[in-house]
């Protein structure tokens, strides 16, 4: 399971990295959701997920650390989502709003032959 996660997170952030780079504002943007979900899958997986584990320990007695799931991680995705969600419609009303001023959507405002 470590591959596959491993993989996914590769996989997210290489796509993403690759249409960061690439002239047009949709495919920029594009590559900017895919590197936020690469980032919060990994952050997510610093978490230590347990199955059927409690997020917090109880009061009270010696317990286990490792017996239990870390709630920051989890606590920090959840808000990264919400910003990127954010981010990301402020970019496309962004994007809609350049496109109508330069009638292009490339990033530099140029097609290629110009």
């Amino acid at each position: 399971m470590e591959l596959i996660l491993a993989l996914a997170i590769g996989v997210l952030t290489g796509s993403g990295v690759w249409l960061l780079l690439r002239p047009r504002s949709y495919q920029v943007i594009v590559g900017l959701c895919l590197l936020a979900y690469g980032v919060n899958l990994f952050i997510f997986a610093m978490g230590r997920l347990y199955v059927g584990a409690a997020p917090i320990m109880p009061k009270g007695g010696f317990v286990d650390p490792t017996a239990y799931a870390d709630p920051l991680p989890q606590a920090l995705v959840l808000t990264a989502i919400v910003i990127s969600f954010a981010t990301t419609a402020l970019f496309l009303v962004v994007m809609i709003a350049s496109r109508g001023i330069t009638g292009t959507d490339h990033v530099d405002g140029k097609e290629r032959g110009q």
